[in-house]
């Protein structure tokens, strides 16, 4: 075996969603041969790539085949998320991806949906940051459970002090609730709420994050225009529930992206309280689904705008429950609705970097 022998052999392993082969993408490196041993590191697009098992089995069966078939094979993974920023970097200089969660109207529980993407990110061993910036009903203390607590001050150095994120479950948090009694009502006008986001931007010491998740307050408003003109925004993910209620003002988000001067692509459209499961169901009966809000709502609503749907999201009691007491469904064990939320998260994650690489992401969407 040689290296020349044991790359030729990966240039015929592809990258799904890239649609080039491993080596042309310059995503092979460090290999090492000793006798039958060979090792290499396959470099990921994003550290929470859903499908670094495929392309090990893909890479092992090629070198079998077409090198050595007695090789013992170590296949390692390392990822240098990527990005699409061209900017100036003057504005969180060291996060690579920044993902808006919007929605129409309030209600659809974009924030539990936003708070649960960050943490399959997390999980997936991304770099995540949540942002949340609803000013006038956050929500993020009390779905991570730090009611009460105080961001600190940090010396960053050329004696800037910045405000340092609390971090929960792995996850860097910022959010109004946590600057104000939770008592008091925020009745600012718009300039004030937005020179907020403002700061939460540029005063918040966010550090090196390979994924940023913004929670949006609903609707569309004075803060989604100043985050969309502040920020290099990575795309929106639209939050929708199936009911003709909701769709009709997701429509509106839709549309808020679509306006030339945001120039935000949109990732793709979930749908939230898909169906019920009830609390015997999921395990023994899993198929036992009740749409009680109508069914698939949101994937005709992709399908009508021609974007990408990101899936479904089942309503489940531990959902609400986990969020009242400070743990996120994705800290729990109920394993249904955490694999609902893996799976939206792994087709985010596929979306980025496929557009981030300036190829057509609507293929990752998924099918009901």
């Amino acid at each position: 075996m040689t290296k020349e022998k044991i790359l030729e052999a990966l240039s015929n392993v592809q990258e799904p969603d890239l649609g080039k082969d491993l080596v042309t993408l310059n995503m092979v490196k460090d290999i090492e041969i000793d006798g039958n041993n060979v090792s290499f590191t396959i470099v990921l697009t994003t550290p929470a790539c859903p499908l670094k098992d495929m392309m090990k089995t893909a890479s092992e069966n090629a070198i079998k085949l077409l090198v050595n078939k007695n090789a013992v094979i170590t296949v390692n993974f390392t990822a240098n998320t990527s990005t699409k920023r061209t900017d100036p970097g003057t504005v969180l200089p060291k996060v690579k991806n920044i993902i808006a969660v919007v929605s129409g109207k309030g209600g659809v529980g974009k924030s539990t949906v936003a708070a649960n993407l960050a943490l399959a990110l997390g999980q997936g061993g991304a770099k995540v940051g949540l942002m949340d910036a609803d000013i006038y009903g956050p929500s993020v203390p009390i779905m991570f459970g730090v009611r009460g607590e105080r961001p600190m001050m940090i010396d960053v150095g050329a004696e800037k002090a910045m405000i340092a994120p609390l971090e929960r479950y792995g996850i860097k948090l910022i959010s109004i609730g946590l600057l104000v009694d939770e008592k008091s009502a925020v009745v600012w006008r718009g300039p004030m709420a937005s020179s907020a986001i403002r700061q939460f931007i540029t005063d918040v010491y966010w550090d090196e994050l390979d994924y940023l998740v913004v929670d949006m307050p609903p609707g569309t408003g004075d803060i989604h225009l100043t985050l969309m003109q502040t920020v290099p925004v990575t795309g929106a993910v639209i939050v929708t529930t199936p009911q003709d209620v909701a769709l009709a003002d997701a429509k509106k988000g839709i549309a808020m992206f679509g306006q030339a001067q945001l120039n935000v692509p949109i990732i793709g459209l979930v749908e939230n309280m898909s169906y019920f499961i009830p609390p015997t169901g999921g395990t023994e009966l899993p198929e036992n689904k009740y749409y009680i809000f109508g069914k698939d709502g949101g994937k005709r609503l992709a399908d009508e705008y021609d974007i990408p749907f990101l899936g479904q999201i089942p309503i489940v009691q531990g959902i609400r429950e986990g969020g009242d007491i400070g743990v996120p469904v994705m800290m729990g064990d109920d394993e249904i609705t955490k694999k609902a939320f893996f799976d939206f998260a792994n087709t985010v994650v596929r979306s980025v970097a496929m557009r981030n690489a300036n190829i057509n992401a609507e293929k990752v969407a998924v099918t009901v």
